[in-house]
């Protein structure tokens, strides 16, 4: 495979003409740590292995794109040709331009020590150990076996970063004050207190919060906490792992909001809405209501969609054309009830407060964040 002018191809798309991660990105043979992953097909989850299809993988790695490589518990690089896994996806290759945008919101120096979190296929330490050198970039992940596949695909490229197995939201085994910078590529719901005692006085992390497009970059206080804010930029990931896979979702739950008359039926006040695409309005609900499951549809002129918590709450919201949706709800809480109180105050206040707003990171992890008279705790 001739993969330096797709690479230098990638680089152009994936960054600016002045940046200082254009030359990694144009010099790292991506297709490399992605040798197999997974694609969403009419019968679920397929296999795609590059060795039996060049072109093909040679087009999947080096476009700015991300790759699945792992569902639930099935690595991708392990699987045969006709599995057909369940679940959700665990991890990836984020796609390029992602991994150089969390990394140019650290505010990376040639002299900083930078710990990765989040390996995955290994690619994002590539890069940073392509800009930084071996010694300067340290990159953890849960999976042993990813870790273990990301060191023989660094050593290949002729790389070699520290790269450790842990699970990155307990303790870490790195001294106080290891890192000028952390970047995580996996998202949380609140900095774990372990981050913030890794990283110098003064350092800089870059984060997500878990099922959000919320982009937050803090810098360490001398009291051991952080402060910082809520980045105008978006950015997704997958919730950061402490076990092979996610713990079970509200996939009960939403089958019966599929079809049960529930606790409570009602006319909507607004109309229904794809909340999972609809990423401030989802991001300030995941902060005031973690947790909920979507779904949506649109069959001709019907719109409907499900809400559905592991506590057993759900909605299911349906209506035709231009006219105002009936509600079914079940379950503890009422959850249309919680979307239209984020919705109003959008309409109140002609805007949600979720982005750009101030982030308080206390030394135990615990984070505020507030914007005017608004704010959340996340604990």
């Amino acid at each position: 495979m001739n993969w330096s002018d797709a690479a230098a191809g990638l680089a152009e798309a994936a960054t600016n003409r002045h940046s200082r991660w254009r030359g990694p990105v144009a010099t790292t043979p991506r297709h490399e740590f992605i040798p197999r992953w997974w694609e969403r097909g009419p019968e679920g989850w397929e296999l795609h292995d590059g060795q039996s299809d060049p072109e093909a993988w040679q087009r999947a790695a080096y476009r700015d794109a991300s790759l699945v490589t792992r569902v639930g518990q099935w690595h991708a690089d392990r699987a045969d040709p006709g599995d057909r896994p369940k679940g959700r996806p665990t991890s990836s290759a984020t796609l390029p331009s992602l991994v150089v945008q969390m990394f140019q919101h650290a505010r990376i120096d040639d002299d900083d020590h930078v710990l990765d979190v989040g390996t995955g296929s290994g690619y994002g330490a590539a890069l940073a150990a392509r800009r930084l050198g071996n010694e300067q970039v340290t990159s953890v992940d849960v999976d042993h076996y990813l870790v273990a596949a990301a060191r023989e695909r660094l050593a290949h490229a002729g790389l070699n970063p520290t790269v450790k197995a842990l699970d990155a939201t307990g303790d870490l085994p790195f001294d106080p004050d290891s890192f000028d910078r952390i970047v995580a590529t996996v998202a949380v719901r609140k900095v774990p207190a372990s981050w913030l005692t890794a990283l110098c006085s003064g350092g800089r992390l870059v984060t997500t919060l878990a099922g959000t497009s919320l982009l937050v970059t803090a810098e360490k206080d001398p009291d051991g906490g952080a402060t910082g804010r809520v980045e105008w930029d978006r950015a997704g990931f997958m919730h950061a792992r402490s076990h092979s896979d996610y713990p079970p979702g509200a996939e009960n739950v939403r089958t019966i909001a599929k079809s049960s008359d529930g606790d409570e039926v009602c006319v909507g006040q607004y109309p229904v809405v794809d909340v999972a695409n609809a990423w401030d309005l989802s991001s300030m609900l995941e902060l005031t209501a973690p947790g909920i499951e979507h779904e949506y549809w649109e069959h001709g002129e019907e719109r409907g969609a499900i809400m559905a918590h592991p506590d057993g709450s759900w909605v299911r919201a349906t209506s035709v054309g231009d006219s105002w949706p009936t509600i079914h709800q079940g379950g503890p809480r009422r959850l249309w009830h919680l979307l239209d109180a984020c919705r109003s105050h959008w309409l109140t206040h002609g805007e949600l407060p979720v982005r750009g707003a101030q982030v308080f990171i206390k030394p135990d992890g615990t984070t505020i964040i507030a914007r005017g008279d608004w704010h959340v705790k996340l604990s």
